[in-house]
């Protein structure tokens, strides 16, 4: 199995990368920063292990198409799509009241039009795989119904006009991939990772008590779905998560 992971030079996505690599698959480290994904690629490495660099920035539609015609060329197909890049933005500026508009921008760019952009790129090289899935990397904080549950902690979370609104449309537009390439054979999800130690999700004030690795575990799950498993949907480690 060919699996890109975005985003894969650290976090959830390096997890990801690893578990992949660990599984004797074939991985590509996306990575805006060719010195540190270069970096992640030799850290992964190991005999009998294949993990290549893709120099990707999500946030870049040139950037994107130019990717998946190395990936093309150079391994010859794409059988997984990890969305994993992500940003929470300044939060300091995203009360909704006195949002400042271009961090918000700046956030949909990565977590939203990013996944557009790359997800669309890839699609020609996904549709070869006899077996292909994609996994946006979503967020419980994208959840309207936890969000607005008062049992729920999220509910005591500020409010923020910009990283959870972009994963509620993440959400939204894992639901429309879904029903676009569901006659594809093209499993679409979006993955709750929970609140994993990483440099994201520390600024958002979050109870911490998973490590990389562990949010890694319903990526992988997703990802490795037979023809039978679900489209369409956020899962977390328990099953299904409300949107």
């Amino acid at each position: 199995m060919i699996v890109l992971v975005t985003g894969a030079n650290k976090g959830i996505g390096r997890a990801v990368a690893e578990e992949f690599a660990a599984r004797g698959h074939t991985v590509l480290v996306g990575s805006r920063d060719p010195e540190r994904g270069s970096r992640t690629v030799d850290e992964l490495r190991m005999p009998g292990r294949d993990v290549r660099l893709v120099v990707l920035d999500v946030t870049d539609g040139k950037s994107a198409r130019e990717a998946a015609r190395s990936i093309g060329t150079d391994v010859g197909g794409l059988d997984v799509l990890v969305n994993n890049a992500g940003m929470t933005g300044d939060l300091t500026r995203q009360a909704p009241a006195e949002a400042d508009l271009d961090v918000v921008r700046q956030v949909f760019e990565t977590n939203v039009f990013g996944v557009i952009a790359v997800t669309n790129a890839m699609l020609p090289l996904l549709r070869r795989s006899p077996a292909p899935r994609i996994v946006n990397m979503s967020s419980s904080v994208g959840s309207l119904s936890r969000m607005s549950d008062p049992a729920h902690y999220l509910a005591e979370m500020p409010g923020y006009a910009a990283y959870p609104t972009s994963k509620t449309a993440l959400n939204s537009l894992t639901v429309q991939y879904a029903k676009d390439l569901r006659h594809e054979g093209i499993l679409v999800n979006a993955a709750d990772p929970g609140a994993c130690d990483t440099d994201l999700t520390r600024p958002l004030g979050r109870p911490i008590l998973r490590t990389a690795a562990d949010g890694a575990a319903i990526v992988v799950e997703l990802a490795s779905l037979g023809p039978d498993g679900p489209t369409g949907g956020l899962f977390n480690d328990d099953g299904p998560v409300p949107w």
